[in-house]
């Protein structure tokens, strides 16, 4: 008989821990009738009871309807937000065309005919003197 009673008491320790953590780590917003801290200290002073009172009727309970937080990626509405194929296909052929511009802006300086002034290095300085 004496095994039973350890065994009982470990459980009701292990609830009321449990209780308390739990208590003390859900949001101010999931507690009902009372606030947090009266929440605490109720579940504290009285540990088995506290602990059924909280799970009973201070715990507010996640709606079902309610979704917890989800990466961008997973959520359909902010994909649904960031565009479609189309508009990405859009936009890089807008970018492809600018970088096709930029290169051929950006041609090999050596490819350029010599300067009127005779300067190799393209660049126009004072006259007679090189920079």
């Amino acid at each position: 008989m004496p095994r039973v009673y350890i065994v009982l008491v470990l459980l009701a320790l292990t609830f009321w821990v449990y209780s308390i953590v739990d208590c003390a780590l859900q949001p101010p917003t999931r507690h009902r009738g009372v606030s947090k801290p009266l929440w605490i200290v109720i579940v504290v002073v009285f540990p088995v009871v506290g602990g059924i009172l909280w799970f009973a009727i201070g715990r507010q309970r996640r709606r079902k309807g309610a979704l917890m937080f989800r990466a961008p990626d997973d959520d359909p509405d902010f994909l649904g937000r960031i565009g479609t194929v189309s508009d990405q296909d859009e936009r890089i052929r807008r970018l492809e065309e600018e970088l096709a511009a930029l290169d051929s802006e950006d041609d090999d300086p050596r490819d350029r005919p010599p300067a009127a002034d005779g300067d190799s290095d393209g660049k126009a300085g004072p006259r007679g003197t090189h920079s």
